[in-house]
């Protein structure tokens, strides 16, 4: 097994290590779960870059890696619901059009095309990642001024959510077109 699919696992590994400490509910387990979300979430950097530089991508990483990624955030997701600091609504967009991308990248995959992830989907990761470590944190630092920072963050990763998945399937209608 190579580097960046042990990298892969780690994130993996590292999830219920995160919803331990996040349902811990001891002094700075916020902080502290934060930090080990955003260092999971960092391993999807890195684990792509070292494939890509190593020339190590492998069908494994191309399975593990986007798994790994909605582990990551739906645990995270699930804990902030059940925590009463998002609405399960916007849990169940953020996850559904997860759950539709892995079903299409699935279809195209039984055809063997690949579909690589976008633009789109890559600023969707980026803006759900900052919004759930805000709504982590309950917005400090910026709950100080009374800026609603993850409420914002949040926005506009739904928004990014729903554009990135409206894109992939645009983009791969002739697979369920015809399907």
């Amino acid at each position: 097994m190579n580097l960046p699919n042990k990298i892969t696992l780690t994130r993996i590994c590292l999830v219920p290590v995160f919803m331990l400490i996040a349902w811990l509910k001891l002094p700075y387990s916020d902080y502290l779960a934060t930090f080990v979300f955003i260092l999971a979430a960092l391993t999807d950097t890195l684990d792509g870059y070292l494939a890509r530089r190593r020339q190590e991508v492998t069908r494994f990483g191309k399975l593990l890696d986007p798994l790994a990624d909605k582990l990551l955030v739906s645990a995270a997701l699930l804990i902030l619901v059940e925590g009463g600091r998002l609405g399960s609504w916007v849990a169940l967009i953020i996850i559904g059009r997860e759950l539709a991308v892995t079903g299409l990248r699935a279809l195209a995959a039984l055809d063997g095309v690949v579909i690589a992830a976008s633009r789109l989907g890559k600023l969707k990761t980026v803006f759900q990642v900052i919004a759930i470590s805000a709504l982590l944190v309950q917005d400090y630092p910026f709950n100080l001024w009374n800026i609603p920072f993850s409420s914002i963050a949040m926005s506009l990763a739904v928004i990014f959510t729903l554009a990135s998945g409206i894109d992939y399937f645009i983009k791969g209608r002739n697979l369920w077109l015809i399907s």
